[in-house]
């Protein structure tokens, strides 16, 4: 369990360093922004018109009599507002994420300068529309299995307590793994690390994982939290990819003879293929 802890850790390290680096956070937040707005939009346009869309689906209930009628299509219109909700949710880091991929490599490479021993970050070396490409490949691999886990929970949701009580705890823990998931992507497609293998390394270590991504979920339902955390949360997932790695971190970006070192380990889960 101690893993949990130092996954909540590097979340508030990574906004703790943001906070002392003003410039890259404020050129951090304006993806986070970006998508704030379209998200916002789309959001409104579906509680206007999601009732309508509703009524279109369901063509063979117009003949139901008051109050049946009423009843079911609220409860389709509440249920598909919900999903869209959930999706918000799962989505926004990965498509923030995707709008902001120049700012935020700048910024987990920064992070990966000012932590390592030798002042080095690790590039790709690939160019951009590349990067983009396996950004968004990945993004999507990843969105349509968040999307299985979240038809999955909401089915569960119907099971009488359980569904009130234990899903939607389940619910914020997948919900933080695949938060973490895009997080790290940033600083893992940097050293040329596959989605299988980096699912893989999270997998090894899940309760580091939801130390850091299930208050992050958390916070993420909290209106316009999501924009301002995410640059410190890019930062904090680039240290935690550093862990994963077994690389070493400089504490606190200290400098020269006073630097502290995490002594590295060997990756978790390097030594067997993903599943």
């Amino acid at each position: 369990m101690r893993d949990l802890g130092v996954g909540f850790r590097y979340l508030l390290k990574g906004q703790r360093w943001v906070a002392t680096h003003g410039r890259s956070y404020g050129f951090g937040l304006l993806p986070g922004l970006i998508t704030l707005v379209l998200y916002a939009a789309a959001l409104v346009a579906l509680a206007l018109w999601g009732e309508d869309a509703v009524a279109w689906a369901t063509p063979f209930a117009d003949d139901w009599s008051s109050p049946w009628l009423g009843l079911f299509r609220g409860f389709l219109t509440a249920v598909l507002f919900a999903l869209a909700l959930l999706l918000a949710v799962v989505t926004f880091t990965a498509v923030t994420l995707l709008i902001g991929q120049p700012f935020y490599e700048n910024l987990s490479e920064k992070v990966d300068r000012d932590v390592s021993p030798d002042g080095h970050a690790p590039e790709s070396g690939l160019p951009l529309w590349r990067e983009l490409w396996i950004s968004a490949r990945d993004s999507l691999r990843i969105v349509v299995r968040a999307a299985l886990w979240g038809v999955l929970l909401f089915a569960c949701g119907f099971i009488p307590v359980v569904g009130q009580t234990v899903v939607p705890v389940i619910g914020f823990f997948v919900t933080g793994f695949f938060l973490t998931e895009e997080l790290t992507a940033v600083a893992l497609q940097r050293r040329s690390v596959e989605l299988r293998t980096r699912l893989g390394l999270l997998r090894s270590r899940k309760t580091l994982v939801w130390g850091f991504g299930t208050p992050l979920a958390v916070a993420f339902l909290v209106p316009f939290v999501a924009v301002f955390l995410m640059p410190g949360a890019v930062a904090g997932a680039t240290l935690m990819a550093r862990d994963l790695l077994g690389e070493e971190i400089r504490e606190d970006g200290a400098e020269g003879d006073d630097a502290v070192t995490t002594p590295p380990r060997p990756p978790s889960g390097s030594s067997s293929p993903a599943r």
